[in-house]
């Protein structure tokens, strides 16, 4: 590798994977054609969104929820110092692919369903820009087709999936950018859940009725489950740990 060659190489990491410092994250951010323009056409709107919804730019953390049956991608936010989120729009999925269900193998075609988080930002995707899932996780791992997990699962423009969650192109630069300033105000981490539809009773009972053999899914939509409705109730995240054999334990007493 040569000399010159590789600041370039560890740049780009660090872009891909957000480990600059917190406050840099956004110049570095900026320096990519894309994510510049996305700002000159979102950025105003995205401050007059939250200001809306009584958040700060400065100070907000986001928290976003996906929907397979609705296609809806939901995002929340508030300010660092608050305790519950409020919810700041929604968006169409674009097209969807696969069935209800978590991902088990790389070439299902199937957006995973899980607790994820946001652990790449991508200023050049094949989909104009992308946010990047943390799919396998460590439940995936465990459950999943050892040795063919797949993986490059993301939110981005466009209106193509093979696993992936489109909302087009105008959607992905509004949301990136919000994505953007939650990481540069030290959000390390921001949250996606991806249910199978919305959990409330009615539709969970449809869901494990209709699949009532299929204990993979059952055990997974029971944590799903738990943590919907204690966000439908608290308005805040659950405490979510990783069990032995793969399951999640949700923390859903309020």
């Amino acid at each position: 590798m040569s000399v010159l060659f590789k600041p370039f190489l560890i740049s780009l990491i660090l872009v891909l994977f957000g480990n600059q410092p917190d406050n840099e994250f956004k110049t570095a951010q900026k320096k990519y054609s894309r994510v510049r323009v996305a700002y000159a056409e979102k950025e105003q709107g995205v401050k007059d969104l939250l200001t809306e919804k009584e958040l700060d730019i400065n100070k907000i953390n986001l928290y976003i929820r996906a929907f397979k049956t609705e296609k809806k991608l939901e995002l929340w936010g508030k300010n660092k110092t608050d305790d519950k989120f409020k919810l700041i729009k929604i968006y169409d999925f674009c097209t969807s692919s696969g069935v209800l269900g978590p991902k088990r193998k790389q070439g299902d075609y199937q957006i995973p369903e899980g607790f994820y988080h946001i652990d790449r930002f991508n200023p050049y995707s094949v989909f104009y820009l992308s946010l990047g899932i943390n799919y396998p996780n460590k439940s995936d791992r465990i459950l999943g087709k050892k040795g063919s997990l797949g993986g490059d699962i993301f939110i981005h423009g466009d209106c193509v999936s093979i696993g992936c969650i489109p909302i087009t192109m105008p959607k992905i630069k509004e949301l990136y950018v919000m994505c953007v300033e939650a990481k540069n105000n030290g959000q390390q981490k921001i949250p996606v859940t991806i249910f199978p539809a919305k959990l409330n009773e009615r539709n969970y009972k449809i869901l494990t009725d209709r699949y009532s053999e299929d204990t993979d899914k059952i055990n997974l939509w029971k944590a799903l489950k738990d943590g919907y409705q204690y966000f439908e109730k608290e308005k805040k995240l659950p405490s979510v740990t990783f069990l032995n054999d793969g399951r999640y334990k949700v923390n859903s007493e309020c």
